[in-house]
């Protein structure tokens, strides 16, 4: 995975590297070039890799008793990014060990994108949020809002 990492570095060191020699080599009165394209943010997972429209993708890290599976994604942008899904949840009863694992359709935005710390040249969402249209776990509001790592 961190082949994908530094992949996604040396791309946007070799665009950025186009751009500049194409602007200092341009002639006088050349017409425009066309605009650079951004690239466009990334969702870190907990082993802080960088994902593009992941087709799953765990919420809780540190135990997996919450999970969004067959994601789809409708809009990835340099804003917000939607998707439709699935969050599979334990509902940990009597206790997470021994509980059941239940599913429920989500909708997923991602949102806020910053800078990552580790890739600083890499913009990353900050937020997501999950609006659950039907039935949801019994402890979680209709809408749950959550910020993403750094």
């Amino acid at each position: 995975m961190r082949h994908i990492t530094r992949t996604a570095v040396m791309l946007c060191a070799a665009l950025g590297l186009t751009a500049a020699i194409g602007t200092a080599s341009a002639a006088p009165g050349a017409p425009p070039s066309a605009p650079r394209q951004v690239a466009v943010p990334v969702l870190v997972d907990c082993l802080w890799h960088p994902k593009v429209r992941p087709a799953d993708f765990l919420l809780a890290c540190g135990d997996g008793n919450s999970r969004l599976v067959s994601l789809h994604w409708t809009q990835w942008g340099s804003r917000s990014a939607r998707a439709t899904g699935v969050n599979v949840v334990n509902d940990c009863k009597p206790y997470c060990a021994v509980g059941h694992f239940h599913r429920y359709a989500v909708a997923v935005k991602l949102d806020h994108p910053k800078p990552w710390k580790k890739h600083p040249q890499v913009q990353h969402y900050t937020r997501m949020v999950l609006t659950y249209p039907g039935d949801r776990p019994e402890q979680f509001p209709r809408v749950v809002t959550y910020p993403l790592w750094d």
